[in-house]
């Protein structure tokens, strides 16, 4: 859908005629803490340990789903059977075995290698694809036990990064490679029932379900990618956006579809990327360094205080969920833990103040910093979306570029960062692997793609999820919104012309 704002709307003589006021919509509003990390982190580990992990909490999903698929099957008179281990695999014999799948790209980058080429005087740009144009990447399989190198034309029909776990069937040629015939994955876990979260925390702290909230309908706003620079010539857009939120833009047609709007959520990269100032070296040279305060020679403060008066005009009419990408001051490594409140004080005063040991606050301001990814239940539906890393990074080991397809792969692999930590930067955990996904959304967003996409996916037990790749406002101008009863979706298109 594309809202069009007519001249004749706007441009009109003052009339006697009383409008009536309207009302924003109510949303229940429940945030997981699944990715939050402790206040003390250490990073003396060693990100193997997260494979392994992975491993241990999927292998018997997958086992499960293989074991349903291909129980009796049979190839010339052979029934395939189950094979414990990779190493276990015998040459001849018609088997299936699950394990973690390895993409040995040559093109990858490395940080071995990086180290070694010391004579770079700079680091060398970031490659678009990992694909070898000779044929040189190879796919294996690996578990505790060993490593196995996988061949054949299922694999041609399969989209595989490093990372995923997968059970594949075939049998071991004389080469010492292992043909596959076919593949299997986890699958879309349980997906819990609408409100069964609510419920719960309901009845942990004694009280009661509140029936007349669930009886109001509503939408949710998704943006990603504002892009927000500083420049005043690239703020009108978001100044549009800003308008149409409140009210104060939208003809007499659209304004109805506005005071249902519940929530914004932001999906990452809400500034732009950081570009260094010019430096004069001879002032620079002459110039101590400033004990207090900022060198404003060295940092430009003017997008973070037009992101501040962003969220401080709309803040008093609509609830914000903040999620950091790429671009934005957090850490760089998964999960990107929330934008720090320090750098938004107009905004801040509408977010509740962190609890004293450092746990999560029961209490939700209408500003909420959240993790990247992010989860939560937005008026029963449980909602999970990330700022756009894993899948921009999963889009580096494939041919195609279709959004969509990779997010369904992502959920029906049950992890929501398979390449992490491999060529994508996380925390290296010890004792549990939070990119696990133990439940099925309702709805899964992805921001900062290059194009807006939707569809619905269904899983083997019933389950149905509402995939939606959020564009880049600043490139596109789009927002999407969520209906809440139907988890439909609606784009509204912001566009100035010269």
């Amino acid at each position: 859908m594309t809202t069009d704002h007519h001249m004749d709307d706007v441009l009109r003589q003052p009339g006697d005629t009383h409008y009536s006021s309207s009302e924003r919509a109510n949303s229940s509003y429940l945030p997981l803490h699944t990715f939050d990390l402790e206040r003390e982190k250490h990073y003396q580990q060693q990100f193997g340990d997260l494979y392994f992990l992975r491993l241990a909490k999927l292998k018997p999903a997958v086992e499960l789903s293989a074991a349903e698929a291909w129980e009796g099957f049979q190839i010339a008179g052979e029934t395939v059977r189950r094979v414990d281990r990779v190493l276990d695999v015998r040459q001849g014999e018609f088997c299936w075995v699950a394990g973690t799948v390895y993409m040995d790209m040559p093109l990858k980058p490395n940080i071995l290698d990086d180290i070694s080429k010391d004579h770079w005087t700079a680091a060398p740009p970031p490659r678009r694809k990992y694909l070898s144009p000779d044929g040189k990447d190879q796919v294996m399989l690996e578990d505790e036990s060993g490593r196995l190198r996988l061949i054949g034309s299922a694999l041609n029909v399969e989209l595989l990064v490093t990372g995923c776990i997968i059970a594949v069937m075939g049998t071991e040629n004389a080469n010492g490679d292992f043909e596959v015939v076919d593949i299997q994955v986890p699958n879309l876990p349980r997906q819990p029932q609408r409100w069964e979260q609510d419920d719960i925390a309901a009845s942990t702290e004694g009280g009661q379900t509140k029936d007349s909230s669930r009886t109001e309908s509503g939408k949710v706003a998704i943006v990603s990618g504002l892009g927000i620079s500083g420049d005043e010539v690239n703020s009108l857009t978001v100044d549009l956006l800003m308008e149409y939120l409140l009210g104060e833009a939208a003809s007499t047609t659209a304004h109805p579809t506005i005071p249902q709007i519940s929530r914004l959520i932001i999906a990452g990269n809400s500034l732009a990327e950081a570009q260094p100032l010019p430096v004069d070296e001879e002032a620079a040279a002459k110039k101590s360094g400033k004990k207090y305060g900022y060198d404003a020679s060295t940092y430009n403060p003017a997008p973070t205080a037009h992101l501040d008066a962003f969220l401080a005009a709309l803040l008093p009419s609509l609830p914000i969920t903040l999620i950091p990408g790429a671009s934005d001051p957090a850490n760089v490594s998964l999960p990107q833990q929330p934008m720090h409140m320090a750098l938004l004080p107009e905004s801040r005063a509408y977010s509740e103040p962190p609890a004293p040991t450092g746990a999560p606050s029961k209490k939700v301001g209408w500003l909420d910093a959240v993790t990247n990814p992010w989860q939560g239940d937005v008026q029963g539906w449980r909602l999970l979306g990330t700022g756009g890393q894993p899948v921009d990074d999963m889009y580096k080991y494939v041919e195609g570029d279709d959004r969509l397809d990779m997010m369904e792969r992502l959920l029906r692999w049950r992890c929501c960062a398979p390449t992490a930590p491999d060529t994508l930067w996380c925390y290296p955990f010890q004792s549990d692997d939070p990119f696990v996904l133990t439940e099925c959304p309702h709805v899964f967003f992805v921001g900062n793609q290059p194009r807006f996409g939707t569809t619905v996916i269904h899983g083997p037990a019933g389950q149905q999820v509402r995939l939606i790749a959020v564009p880049k406002f600043k490139e596109t101008g789009e927002l999407v919104l969520l209906d809440l009863d139907t988890l439909k979706i609606e784009l509204v298109r912001f566009d100035v012309t010269s």
